[in-house]
C-alpha cells in the first residue's frame, strides 16, 4: 500500500520538477528514489516535499526540488563520473548525485552539518559511495580531481572562485554554480570544452542563501 511520503514523492516529480522542464528520465527517477524526508531536519518533516527553501541552520537552506532538478539535469551526471559537491548540507542532493555518479565526494564548511550529512546519507545505505569532509571547498583545489562533474549548492556573490572551480573540471567537465546577489541571481553551467576553453551558459534565474564563508563583495552585507 502506498505510503503518504510515498504519494508526495511522486506528486513533487511531476508535480513540481516536471513542469519546470525537468525531463530527463535518469534525474527523474533519481528524484522519485531518494527520501526526501530523510534528509529534512524534524522541525520541517511535513514540508518536506513543498516547493520551498527549508532552512536547515542560521543560515543555510535546502534547495527547492524543482531547482535540485534543473541543476542535476543540467549537470549531466553519467555512471563513473568523478563527483564533487561544495555545500552537503543535509546530504539530499549528495544522495541524489550519487544515484547519478555513484561516488561523490561532498565538502561541508558546518562541522555539525557535515556529521548529521553523514548520519542521514548512511542511514540511506550509501556511506560506501558518498564521502563527506569538513571544510571549505571555496579555500583551494579538492583532493580527489579533477571532477567531472562540481556542484555548487549555495550562492556564490562575486565570480571570485570560479577560476579555482574550473581548474579542477577534467575535459568535458561541467560545473553548477548560482552567482549574484539577492533579490536576483543566475544560476550557470560552465563546461570545459578544452584546455584553458570554457562555455558558460545561463540557466535560469533565482535567489538562494550564499555558501558559507563565501567572498562577499566590497560593501555589501548578507
Amino acid at each position: 500500500m502506498e505510503t503518504a511520503a510515498e504519494r508526495a514523492r511522486f506528486n513533487m516529480v511531476q508535480q513540481q520538477i516536471r513542469p519546470w522542464d525537468v525531463l530527463d528520465d535518469r534525474v527523474l527517477e533519481a528524484m522519485a528514489s531518494v527520501r526526501r524526508e530523510s534528509f529534512v531536519p524534524d522541525a520541517y518533516q511535513g514540508l518536506a516535499y513543498a516547493d520551498i527553501e527549508i532552512p536547515i541552520d542560521e543560515s543555510q537552506s535546502m534547495l527547492p526540488p524543482k531547482v535540485v532538478g534543473r541543476m542535476l539535469q543540467a549537470l549531466a551526471v553519467k555512471p563513473g563520473d568523478r563527483v564533487l559537491e561544495i555545500g552537503t548540507g543535509t546530504g539530499y542532493v549528495t544522495a541524489c548525485l550519487s544515484q547519478l555518479g555513484k561516488r561523490v565526494i561532498s565538502i561541508e564548511y558546518n562541522p555539525g552539518l557535515a556529521s548529521e550529512a553523514r548520519a542521514r546519507l548512511a542511514s540511506a545505505g550509501l556511506e560506501s559511495v558518498v564521502e563527506v569532509r569538513e571544510g571549505d571547498g571555496l579555500a583551494g583545489p579538492v583532493e580527489g580531481g579533477p571532477f567531472d562533474v562540481i556542484a555548487v549548492t549555495g550562492s556564490m556573490p562575486t565570480e571570485a572562485a570560479l577560476p579555482m572551480l574550473q581548474g579542477q573540471l577534467a575535459a568535458g567537465g561541467r560545473l553548477f554554480c548560482i552567482l549574484g546577489v539577492a533579490p536576483v541571481m543566475e544560476a550557470v553551467l560552465i563546461t570545459r570544452v578544452a584546455e584553458g576553453d570554457f562555455r558558460r551558459a545561463g540557466l535560469f534565474e533565482t535567489c538562494t542563501p550564499p555558501l558559507a564563508n563565501v567572498v562577499e563583495p566590497d560593501g555589501f552585507e548578507f
